[in-house]
């Protein structure tokens, strides 16, 4: 499949980053929120991320002006029409992509690829929501997307090899390195990353070190860029507590049940870097 237009989503930062690695790569991009003031703040974001390019010498101002003319904005899934893909990008709720899914498949021939960009919500149920599941794929990219070399691949039950192959190529054309995961809970990254942060809650909770000796620890003795739970702050506690929630009711497994101080933060709304409070202050 020739790929040369792409639809996203949801304008918030995924999805942002989404458009702006599409559109370097050449793509032509329309950035999609029923939020119109989400769709300007995020196109506006992308301008400031390509002007710090240009300032550090990474991107010519030819080329950053080239990057941002490719991206349009839309209010509606009516406006990925024309696209051959699109890439949900919104709320982490399988409800809301769903109804996502089902606009998008309304607007688009039965051709074009649906992906879904979630962390952790089962491929195979969203793919039965729409006409031609094989075409449905997750393709879940890591943020924030204009720096992270990854993107996981996973496959529904229903995925076709077409299906795959093509969106294999493209994420290889937008830069990144791909891994395919099968359509289980938490897929491969969330499977070992968020029991790993919901092991550092249990060891805060308990009292076997503090928030900053265990992210220390786990950064000088592991060489992890970050600790555990600072990660979970960027991340979103929310976030961190709804994926360890699928994998716990998704496995069957005592060792995924989510710490009850990761619970009681957001049930406190202190939800990490977002909500200026976390595990640490912001």
């Amino acid at each position: 499949m020739d790929i040369r237009k792409l639809a996203v989503v949801g304008a918030g930062q995924m999805g942002a980053g989404i458009a702006q690695v599409a559109a370097q790569a050449g793509l032509e991009v329309v950035l999609i929120d029923q939020d119109g003031a989400l769709v300007e703040k995020g196109l506006a974001g992308i301008r400031a991320q390509l002007d710090r390019a240009v300032t550090k010498g990474k991107l010519t101002a030819e080329l950053a002006a080239a990057t941002i003319a490719r991206i349009k904005g839309g209010r509606s899934t009516d406006d990925a029409a024309g696209a051959q893909i699109a890439v949900e990008a919104v709320t982490e709720n399988e409800a809301v992509k769903r109804k996502v899914f089902e606009g998008l498949a309304r607007a688009m021939g039965t051709e074009a690829i649906l992906a879904s960009n979630t962390s952790s919500i089962p491929i195979t149920r969203l793919a039965a929501s729409v006409p031609a599941p094989e075409r449905v794929i997750g393709m879940h990219f890591m943020n924030p997307v204009p720096v992270m070399q990854l993107v996981e691949i996973i496959r529904a039950i229903q995925t076709s090899d077409a299906t795959y192959a093509a969106t294999d190529a493209l994420a290889k054309k937008l830069g990144k390195t791909t891994v395919l995961s099968k359509d289980m809970p938490g897929f491969i990254v969330n499977r070992i990353l968020i029991p790993m942060i919901n092991e550092a809650c249990f060891a805060l909770q308990e009292g076997l070190g503090s928030a900053a000796d265990i992210d220390t620890a786990m950064k000088l003795g592991t060489n992890q860029p970050m600790g555990p739970l600072t990660l979970a702050d960027f991340i979103g506690l929310d976030t961190c507590l709804s994926i360890a929630e699928v994998l716990h009711k998704g496995l069957g497994e005592d060792k995924y049940r989510p710490a009850p101080i990761l619970r009681q933060h957001v049930e406190a709304g202190w939800l990490g870097k977002k909500s200026k409070r976390g595990f640490f202050a912001y």
